[in-house]
């Protein structure tokens, strides 16, 4: 086959999940990690034999089609700039946590300590780690294979990292010790309610455990980290979420009761209110 006919196949073959532009990325994403070329070059070069072998793209083809992710199928995916290895049992790093990482990046100083609840793949506690330069950052998440995971990210990133293992529900501070300057979640916040009307992709494969809350407490794991925090902040130490954009006026109202400070809700870039941050 051509390039031009594999970006064909591949989309042809994943049509009935995704509309057909998504399928047209998706085909793009495949078709350049496979030919190892960027997607300008790919384009550029579309009517050359394709170097992917027949049984290399029946394989990968058939995954997609069954709704397998295509960062699990490809075994890894761009976060922040950085390449991250992603696969079952880790959550896939979206684009909208990188906001949440910019965010940080401008607020917070250098040499800080960094505490980084729920990690998963490590994405946000590496990219942490690699943009503030000497911040000393620790990470905790209750999956040793997300862990696993986010321990093999660290070294191929060259970024130290300090990783626990353990459950924020039964508190944080329990896990670490010492003071710091910055405390960060994005952790598990869709009601399970939610899903029937989520895509085959997510809920077929990602770890439910990252994902889903039960509905009657949607903001368990932020209280819980709220509660952490009180203890494991320090005075004038900044607390950020990722959260739910039907959840973001009740998260901010819980931290006020709390007795955080400085509390703001900011919207992505899709206007949608999906960040909060606020100071001990």
């Amino acid at each position: 086959m051509t390039r031009r006919e594999v970006l064909k196949h591949i989309a042809d073959a994943v049509t009935h999940l995704y509309d057909r532009r998504e399928a047209e990325n998706i085909a793009r994403m495949v078709a350049a990690d496979l030919e190892k070329m960027d997607f300008s070059r790919l384009i550029a070069r579309s009517d050359e034999q394709s170097a992917i072998t027949d049984e290399r793209l029946t394989e990968v083809t058939e995954q997609l089609a069954a709704g397998r992710p295509v960062q699990y199928v490809l075994g890894h995916c761009e976060f922040c700039g950085f390449d991250f290895e992603v696969g079952e049992g880790v959550l896939i790093p979206r684009p909208e946590t990188e906001e949440l990482v910019a965010a940080i990046c401008d607020t917070a100083e250098e040499g800080g300590r960094i505490l980084d609840l729920c990690t998963g793949s490590g994405c946000i506690a590496i990219s942490l780690a690699k943009r503030i330069k000497n911040s000393r950052v620790t990470a905790i998440d209750i999956s040793d294979k997300a862990l696993c995971y986010a321990r093999r990210n660290a070294a191929r990133l060259a970024a130290e990292i300090t990783f626990v293992e353990g459950d924020v529900l039964a508190g944080a501070e329990r896990l670490v010790e010492g003071e710091f300057d910055t405390a960060v979640s994005n952790p598990p916040y869709i009601p399970r309610g939610d899903m029937g009307s989520m895509h085959r992709n997510v809920v077929g494969y990602e770890p439910h455990e990252a994902l889903f809350v039960d509905d009657a407490r949607p903001l368990m794991f932020y209280e819980a980290i709220a509660d952490a925090g009180r203890k494991l902040l320090r005075d004038g130490g900044s607390l950020w979420f990722e959260v739910h954009e039907l959840y973001a006026e009740r998260t901010a109202a819980m931290l006020a009761e709390k007795g955080y400070r400085d509390i703001t809700v900011r919207d992505d870039i899709n206007a949608k209110p999906r960040i909060v941050c606020c100071r001990k």
